[in-house]
């Protein structure tokens, strides 16, 4: 007997750029902070306004934040753009922080198509002298095509995708 292992499913970061470095500055992706919901292994679909389920039978690897985290950095290094980029406690001297808040990493289910939606909140500080260089909030959506579990994960992909893709390309012009 025993219960059925939960499917296991991991972001991916989106390949941009060619890999050459284009820049002298060094950024740090430090790890995202989301409400609790959001903060764990489980996979939110938004029933409703108020309501949010977990996606059954199905999990993230790690806890999203994490998850979010390593894909947001895999996608800055694979841009060129920086000549380092790291997590806290790599030892990069680092120019600036990418400071994430996810403030919705969901599957809207329902009204008009299921959706998988992604927002972050994002601040760029400047690691010199703490100051906020900028910030702004991003949003991406991706329809869900298909059913079942993979049919969701893969729409959260998507939507993760063209966000992290525009976090980089946004940061790049700011600093």
């Amino acid at each position: 007997g025993g219960s059925k292992p939960l499917d296991t499913y991991e972001l991916t970061a989106p390949g941009e750029g060619d890999g050459r470095i284009r820049g002298h500055r060094q950024i740090l992706i430090a790890e995202p902070s989301a409400l609790k919901a959001l903060d764990s292994q489980n996979i939110v679909i938004k029933t409703g306004t108020r309501s949010i389920q977990y996606l059954k039978g199905a999990q993230w690897a790690d806890r999203l934040p994490l998850i979010v985290q390593a894909r947001l950095a895999e996608t800055f290094q694979r841009s060129g753009s920086f000549a380092g980029v790291g997590k806290p406690g790599e030892g990069l001297a680092i120019d600036y922080q990418v400071i994430a808040e996810v403030r919705s990493f969901d599957v809207r289910v329902g009204q008009g198509g299921d959706r998988a939606t992604v927002e972050l909140f994002v601040r760029l500080l400047n690691d010199r002298n703490g100051e906020v260089r900028a910030q702004r909030s991003f949003s991406a959506a991706a329809p869900v095509s298909g059913s079942g579990n993979a049919a969701y994960v893969a729409a959260l992909d998507a939507a993760f995708g063209q966000a992290s893709r525009d976090i980089v390309r946004w940061t790049e012009s700011a600093i």
